[in-house]
């Protein structure tokens, strides 16, 4: 796991105001789960394998991609990010190892650095790199750590799958500008994602925005997830 020493940003989207949100230190996982280290997990709770998670926990989509309950098939997918998980899935995942899912904000706080820069949501060239991953199809099937390391030694927060947090539907875009905050009101009426000129605000539209989208029993191929830890 990478250290991460605490601070405050002001997140782009979802705040309840423009104060800055502060962040204790934590600790994350360098990369995200992979597929090899959840069949170990599901071998040891196979009441969280395919044909016995009860439907509520998650949808008929869970490990789809997987042969069987006990294979995921093709061994180059070793250390490819597990995905088609649902949130219950994932949380217990990370309580088994001792660890929990990051909130939203610690994601957001560790995925706005670049490799030498802790905040470069004002770099051009950043925000082009997420939005053109955004495009790329089955980056899913890659195996971690072959995206850049970004300033805390951290990988694939931008470039290989969307991830659970523990608090992912804390937000909710309803597109109404009526019912969001007037300062976004822009941002979230019809199509507004449109209007979200600035590459930043339109990187972290989508992320929001898909957050938003999802109940704790989804799962979908391009979601997995990694675990997060406070410091005693």
């Amino acid at each position: 796991m990478a250290s991460i020493k605490g601070g405050s940003f002001v997140p782009l989207y979802g705040a309840t105001s423009e104060k800055p949100v502060n962040i204790p230190s934590f600790t994350i996982d360098v990369y995200p789960v992979t597929n090899i280290q959840f069949l170990a997990f599901i071998k040891k709770y196979p009441e969280y394998s395919r044909s016995k998670i009860k439907g509520i926990f998650a949808d008929k989509s869970y490990l789809a991609q997987w042969t069987s309950d006990f294979d995921y098939g093709l061994k180059n997918l070793n250390n490819a990010p597990v995905t088609n998980v649902s949130w219950f899935a994932a949380k217990k995942y990370c309580e088994c190892q001792g660890k929990r899912l990051p909130t939203m904000d610690e994601w957001e706080y560790v995925a706005m650095a670049d490799e030498k820069r802790i905040d470069a949501r004002s770099k051009k060239e950043f925000n082009k790199y997420i939005l053109s991953w955004y495009e790329k199809p089955k980056t899913y099937l890659n195996p971690v750590g072959q995206t850049f390391r970004n300033y805390w030694g951290v990988y694939d927060m931008h470039g290989l799958v969307w991830e659970w947090t523990g608090d992912f539907n804390s937000i909710f875009l309803s597109g109404e500008s009526r019912k969001d905050k007037a300062t976004d009101k822009n941002l979230f009426c019809g199509s507004g994602s449109v209007n979200a000129s600035d590459l930043m605000d339109y990187a972290a539209f989508m992320r929001y925005a898909f957050r938003s989208s999802l109940k704790a029993n989804y799962t979908t191929k391009n979601l997995g997830f990694r675990c997060a830890k406070d410091l005693k």
